[in-house]
Order: C-alpha cells, then structure tokens, then sequence
C-alpha cells in the first residue's frame, strides 16, 4: 500500500512540474521589430542592458520571469532587449548603427541606445527602458529599477 501511495505521489508531483508552462517574452531583432510593425504595429518595449549592470540582471531575473508580465508583453507589445554594448551593426528604419565608442572605450555604447535612451545634460544609464507607441513615438522612458508590478501598471 505505502508503495502504491508513494508511486502515485510522486507520478503526481512528476506531472505536475512538466504541465507547467515556463514561458518566456517573445524577444525581437530590431530587423524582426520593423518587419512585424510593417504587418502590424503596435506599442513596442525596448529594454537596454549590460552584462555587468546588476539592475539589469534583477529585471530579466525577477520582473521579466513573473507570468503577468510575459503575458502583457507577449500580447499587446513588441519586445527589443539589446545589450547596450554589442558591436554588431544594426540596420533600422534604412539607418546602420553601430558601436563606435567599443573601439576607444572599455565599456563603449553603441549608438541606438545613445540616440533612443540618452537624457539632456545626463550620462547615459542602465538600466533603460522605453516604451513606444505603435506610431514609434516615444510614450515613456524609466531609467531605473522596477517590480513586476511597477511595469504593470506603465504597461
């Protein structure tokens, strides 16, 4: 009996961890960005990180995980994530982009995020979110850490 208990216990518990949806956000190239508002626009999200920003990394391991987030994002948003200091070029609307601060600094930015996220009279920082309007205008900037649930309620 204990064995027959214990098999359906852990057939259960098996099930249960494989059932679960471990979705994530549907993350988008800027080519893939300006191919899908051709066909469809829509509010786009960009978020703009570094390896080495620890609020950065708090954002995809604690906002970007929670299930209302991935699915608001997924369904009602276009999604960029860039790190900020990647050296690929990027072409965008007709325009390259490139990175060429990497090749006289340590930690050089490439120049979308410059253009798109950079403040009057302030250093450029991480983290960098912007939300666009499915016209790309710009709707809002945060320039700061955020909850779930903070980035619900902008969402």
């Amino acid at each position: 009996m204990k064995t027959i208990v214990l098999v359906l216990l852990v057939n259960c518990c098996i099930s249960s961890v494989f059932s679960q949806k471990h979705t994530k956000i549907n993350w988008m190239s800027w080519a893939q960005l300006e191919e899908a508002q051709d066909l469809q626009p829509k509010p786009v999200f960009v978020y703009f990180h570094a390896k080495w920003c620890s609020y950065c990394k708090k954002i995809k391991r604690k906002t970007f995980a929670n299930p209302e987030v991935i699915q608001k994002l997924n369904s009602d948003y276009y999604a960029v994530e860039m790190d900020v200091e990647t050296t690929d070029t990027i072409v965008f609307d007709g325009l390259s982009f490139t990175n060429k601060q990497a090749k006289t600094k340590r930690n050089g930015v490439h120049e979308l995020p410059l253009l798109l996220a950079s403040r009057k009279n302030k250093a450029f920082t991480l983290p960098a979110t912007l939300l666009f309007t499915e016209n790309f205008s710009i709707r809002e900037r945060i320039f700061s850490y955020y909850t779930s649930e903070q980035l619900l309620e902008k969402l």
